[in-house]
This record gives structure tokens, C-alpha cells and sequence, in this order.
């Protein structure tokens, strides 16, 4: 029999440098598609059903971000509450949205946000509502390849706080606290919801803790906020996280906390 602490996944040579890298790769996407090096927006959303980027998209308030150079996806830049930022459609799971978000820190942006969709853990939590996270359960497999193993991850609080502090100054549903990270969401069994339900996780989703561990080792703003829309113990209306115009509110409350965020952290960094 196979000896588990054999396993690669938790053996990843950390203090290893990568042979393949988010520069290369837009130099190289630059290079083929002729694509300029002009800034991209400082703030950029990670949105994981595409459904909002589709109708903002539609409604013509984002328009395609020529400067970003991604063979994956296309970025939108819109303007919210004065603050110009880039959303990404369908960034769906751990290992895609952290090759996004490589690329986006490497592209010079220096807030990534991930608004998720999400399932009930916690049976006191309302549906629909907001979960900013401040920690995630690492039930995955991207944030091994970022840090030694462990249980959970956590997000700074300098970037979780003013998210939450926006979001319900703008009337929302919202609470703080811990989520759990999955790569398997049609494996989740009764048991694991149980446990994690009594060690205080509130939501499952499938990116935090793989963007929490990049954060954490590219020293990047990261947070992810999940829209918590079903549970399997919620009789009523199942994935329902609101209407696109209550959609483009949650992105203007955090487009203004990003604001507060990168102004702070601009302010501690020296001005950088």
C-alpha cells in the first residue's frame, strides 16, 4: 500500500523557484497578439458564474479591456462609483482563478477580488446573503503548491474589514467569517458538513483558500466575498443570489472599499 505522506501533493518543493511564469507567458501573449502595455485597471473582479459580467456586458456598461493579455479570458473594464475596474467571467475553482490572479499581479493589479457563489454550511445563515471571507478550509489542492500543509488559511483583516464595513453600509446581508474550500463539490458528504459546521465555517465554495495561499506567498490584496444561495436544508428558492442590478451594487461597495483598501495600503507601502 501506497505510503499517504508520499503524496506529492504534500510534498511540493516550495523553496523552488517555477520554470513557468505569469511574465513570460503575457510576454509571449503580448508578443503574438500584438497587444500594447498600457495599465490595466487597479482593481480587478474574479467573477465565478459570468452571469453579471454577461449582463453588464450587455448593458454596455463594461466594455473589453484591450490591454489584458490572456490567452483564458477576457477582462471588461467598467467604472464603478468613480473607480475604474476590470472583471473576469467564469474564473471557476481554485487552480483557474489563481492563474488568473498570477497573471493579473503580474499585469500590475493590485486588488484581486473574488465574488463567488456559494453553498449554506452554517444552518443559522440566511438565504441569499454575503459571506466575506476571513479564513478558508484548504480541502483543496492549489494552495499546497504555495505553503506547507496545513488546515485553513487566512485573509488579512486590512482587506476583509472594509469590504464588510461597505457592504453593509449599503444594506446587505452580510457576515464574516470562515468558509470551506473544495476542488470536489459533487463529493461533499453529510460528515464533512456536519464537522465544519461545528468548528464555525459559515459557506462552501471552491476558490479561497487556493487565492488566500497565493496571496500570502506574492504578498498580493486578496479577498473573495461568496454570494450563499442554497443549502440542502433550505426548502425555498435554490441558487437565487439576486438580481444583475443588486449585483452591480455589491460591486460598487467593494469597488469603494477598494478604494479605502489601496489608499491605506499605498499609504503603508510608501507610496508604491
Amino acid at each position: 500500500m501506497d505510503d499517504p505522506s508520499a503524496a506529492p501533493i504534500l510534498d511540493h518543493p516550495l523553496g523552488e523557484a517555477s520554470v513557468f511564469t505569469a511574465e513570460a507567458l503575457l510576454e509571449d501573449v503580448r508578443r503574438l497578439r500584438k497587444i500594447g502595455a498600457e495599465g490595466l485597471p487597479r482593481i480587478c473582479f474574479l467573477e465565478f458564474d459570468g452571469d453579471l459580467t454577461d449582463w453588464l456586458v450587455d448593458q454596455g456598461i463594461a466594455v473589453p479591456a484591450r490591454s489584458w493579455a490572456c490567452f483564458h479570458t477576457t477582462m471588461f473594464s467598467l467604472t464603478l462609483d468613480g473607480v475604474k475596474c476590470g472583471i473576469i467571467g467564469r474564473t471557476i475553482g481554485g487552480p483557474y482563478a489563481v492563474l488568473i490572479a498570477e497573471q493579473l499581479h503580474s499585469a500590475g493589479v493590485s486588488l484581486i477580488i473574488g465574488l463567488t457563489s456559494a453553498g449554506r454550511v452554517d444552518p443559522d445563515l440566511s438565504l441569499p446573503s454575503l459571506v466575506v471571507a476571513t479564513s478558508a478550509i484548504r480541502d483543496e489542492g492549489t494552495s499546497y503548491h504555495y505553503l506547507s500543509p496545513g488546515k485553513e488559511v487566512a485573509c488579512s483583516a486590512h482587506v476583509t474589514m472594509p469590504i464588510l464595513g461597505e457592504l453593509l453600509r449599503a444594506g446587505f446581508t452580510v457576515q464574516a467569517g470562515k468558509v470551506w474550500t473544495t476542488d470536489a463539490p459533487y463529493r461533499e458528504t453529510g460528515s464533512q458538513l456536519a464537522r465544519w459546521a461545528t468548528e464555525g465555517v459559515l459557506a462552501v465554495e471552491m476558490q479561497a483558500a487556493s487565492l488566500f495561499a497565493f496571496a500570502t506567498v506574492r504578498k498580493v490584496n486578496v479577498a473573495v466575498v461568496a454570494r450563499v444561495s442554497n443549502a440542502i436544508d433550505h426548502e425555498g428558492s435554490q441558487f437565487d443570489t439576486g438580481s444583475n442590478e443588486q449585483g452591480i451594487e455589491i460591486l460598487n461597495a467593494l469597488a469603494r472599499a477598494g478604494r479605502s483598501i489601496l489608499a491605506t495600503w499605498s499609504a503603508d507601502s510608501g507610496g508604491t
